[in-house]
């Protein structure tokens, strides 16, 4: 696990600082998890939540850090408690004992190797739970394949194949390379979509697969639709495609000329037409006032 992160190389950014020592890398963490939060959670897709509630698990720090993040308090390390590896293997069990349909690793991706070893030791006690892995896919192959045969579902972001916009909104001009990369190796791992019945839910649950998510932003409805379409053309129906509507500006844009606003309802329902005309069958998409609920938890150390 250390060599890793002796001189880090999990995130694009490369930044080969000793996380080890103390020291702080792109992602703004040392080697110590950190977590915010670790509760039974109901606002992800319904196959993933169901009733019973995904068991999410919500980490510190992000090597993203896009200028319009939902989570800033955890992404850019203002709240977090460490905890040891072993304390995080406890918490694994706990949400097993609060019903929860699988563990829900959340901006997980400067984390790998120390969930790597949690998730084999957990599996080897009797936990059953399938892993969801959480992520904006800015994460190398080399890292992600560290995680196979231990993460059953992914949940990754697409966020953009425009890179002026990447680099504009996350810093990151490589990033539609760099998710397509990471795509590719989840999907390599983890193949089509499977369902299973889950104890006390009406309908089946997701039980491997990956899910594909964008969070459409306001005045990017092209670069959108170019997402949608990359998706379908590579994937096809062999994966699910999560289309978001709940953009919310924070405070850090309240300036910006773009990000100051929500999106536009006719924007989000011409995504929606454009996946329907593209031939998409296996799509989530936001009803209604989506963008007025309020789907980020309190990161209040519940369950840490």
């Amino acid at each position: 696990m250390t060599d890793a992160l002796s001189s880090c190389t999990l995130c694009p950014r490369r930044c080969g600082i000793d996380r080890t020592s103390g020291m702080h890398g792109a992602c703004g963490e040392s080697a110590k998890v950190r977590l915010a939060r670790a509760a039974l959670h109901f606002w992800e897709e319904p196959c993933i939540s169901g009733s019973n509630g995904s068991g999410a698990v919500f980490f510190t720090g992000c090597q993203l850090r896009c200028v319009y993040c939902q989570n800033q308090p955890i992404a850019h390390g203002d709240v977090g408690r460490e905890v040891t590896l072993s304390r995080l293997a406890d918490i694994f069990f706990e949400l097993e004992e609060k019903g929860a349909n699988n563990i829900n690793l959340v901006t997980p991706d400067h984390f790998i190797p120390q969930i790597a070893e949690v998730i084999s030791d957990a599996k080897s006690r009797g936990l059953s739970l399938p892993f969801v892995y959480n992520t904006s896919s800015y994460v190398t192959v080399e890292a992600l394949r560290r995680l196979e045969g231990l993460v059953s579902i992914y949940l990754p972001d697409l966020k953009y194949l425009d890179g002026v916009r990447a680099k504009e909104y996350s810093g990151a001009a490589d990033y539609p390379d760099v998710a397509k990369s990471a795509l590719k190796e989840m999907f390599r791992q983890v193949g089509p979509v499977k369902f299973m019945q889950m104890q006390n839910e009406e309908e089946p649950m997701l039980s491997g697969g990956m899910v594909v998510r964008h969070l459409l932003l306001p005045g990017a409805l092209d670069d959108a639709k170019q997402i949608v379409a990359y998706l379908y053309d590579t994937y096809g129906d062999d994966i699910y495609i999560s289309l978001m509507s709940q953009y919310t500006p924070p405070e850090a844009v309240a300036d910006h000329p773009l990000l100051h606003r929500r999106v536009r309802k006719k924007d989000y329902e011409a995504l929606v037409d454009y996946a329907i005309e593209l031939g998409v069958e296996h799509a989530f998409i936001q009803e209604g006032s989506a963008a007025d609920e309020s789907f980020i938890p309190a990161f209040d150390y519940e369950g840490v």
